[in-house]
């Protein structure tokens, strides 16, 4: 009875990792059609991040002229009160009536001719800051007419792509999801976080040359044994990935010696 239950627990562990490895196979083929996608996706939302900034940016320099135009009008109005005002004091100085009444309006004079010549002086710079900020509407739209433009061919692209691959994707991950009920949670969680950390996506390995599969460091022969046994979850001590025995994973010794 105690044999039947040790047997139970090896062919769980056994068929577990062979389950796993399954899984493993079924996820790389899923990186490998992301790979063949490449850098496209980021691309993308980086252009269309990009063509959002783009606009954003043209809508406050419309914003910016609107302002100074405003502030044009402003100052324009000051011009006009400023020179009614001159023209008011210069009839009052025909009919002054002494030195003190002529000394206040021809100061009143020079001061609403010095303010004339401050407010023109602002319509000179709000005058260039338009002609500055239109330049910069111009030079930012054509950015977003080529943004948009790479955007269109780089959408198309993947389109392209996604549609050649997507019914493989779906395919794979449908296959995925049936596997995962076959492997403990414990497992599964760890071999994702696994697969998660690894450069290549590599969660399990099996055994090559005498070394893990994952990072190449050697594996001890008792340790080896273990492995080959199935009698538990064994991760290389180096690099943390799940190892199993080329068998197992159903690889034949001619194509580990190859590799």
């Amino acid at each position: 009875m105690a044999t039947d239950k040790n047997k139970n627990e090896v062919l769980s562990v056994e068929q577990r990792l062979k389950s796993l490895y399954e899984l493993q196979t079924i996820l790389s083929e899923i990186d490998r059609i992301k790979t063949i996608r490449g850098e496209l996706p980021l691309e993308v939302k980086d252009l269309e991040d990009n063509i959002e900034g783009l606009r954003t940016r043209i809508e406050n320099f419309h914003k910016d002229v609107e302002d100074f135009r405003k502030k044009t009008l402003v100052e324009k109005e000051k011009i006009n009160e400023a020179q009614g005002k001159i023209a008011r004091y210069k009839e009052q100085l025909d009919n002054v009536r002494n030195n003190r009444e002529f000394d206040l309006l021809s100061k009143e004079v020079e001061f609403q001719t010095l303010e004339i010549e401050l407010c023109e002086k602002h319509l000179n710079e709000y005058a260039r800051a338009i002609d500055a900020k239109t330049n910069e509407i111009a030079s930012t739209e054509e950015k977003l007419r080529d943004s948009e433009h790479i955007l269109k061919e780089k959408k198309a692209e993947l389109d392209e792509i996604v549609s050649e691959t997507r019914q493989d994707e779906e395919r794979l991950r449908i296959q995925a999801k049936e596997i995962e009920p076959r492997i403990d949670e414990r497992t599964l969680k760890a071999f994702k976080r696994i697969r998660d950390n690894a450069r290549n996506g590599l969660g399990i390995v099996y055994i090559q040359r005498n070394a893990c599969g994952g990072c190449f460091n050697r594996i001890p022969p008792q340790k080896q044994m273990e492995i080959k046994m199935h009698k538990k979850v064994i991760v290389c001590e180096y690099c943390g990935r799940i190892m199993i025995d080329p068998e197992l994973a159903g690889v034949a010794e001619h194509e580990v010696a190859d590799k």
